[in-house]
């Protein structure tokens, strides 16, 4: 999934299309995404103990990845992600060379720059 967790995304589709929020959790087997503020849910909880009052909780619920973009952090605009695969011998200036195989980042397609 190119969507991880701490992305600022873009709702494009649904009640709450044009919202902008953080993703707080990824969910990839089922393809969805839980944003902040974004598709509220109203939870009921029962009092737990004596005297206790239950409540109702707002919680957001998962949206599916397709009506998300995320926003590219360098252009501030909705993009979409490619990815660019870089041979283990060369480094990129804010990371340290690795060990292991090729590097693999993700990109903005509209500016080329690392997401």
């Amino acid at each position: 999934m190119k969507i991880k967790k701490g992305d600022t995304v873009l709702i494009i589709s649904g009640k709450n299309r044009g919202k902008r929020g953080k993703v707080l959790q990824v969910f990839p087997r089922e393809g969805r995404v839980v944003v902040e503020g974004v598709n509220l849910r109203k939870k009921h909880i029962r009092p737990r103990r004596a005297g206790e009052k239950g409540q109702i909780v707002e919680m957001p619920a998962p949206l599916h990845v397709s009506n998300i973009k995320i926003i590219c952090s360098k252009c501030r605009k909705a993009t979409r992600i490619g990815y660019k695969i870089v041979d283990k011998t060369t480094t990129r200036p804010p990371h340290p060379p690795t060990k292991g195989g090729p590097l693999k980042f993700r990109i903005c397609k509209k500016c080329g720059q690392e997401i």
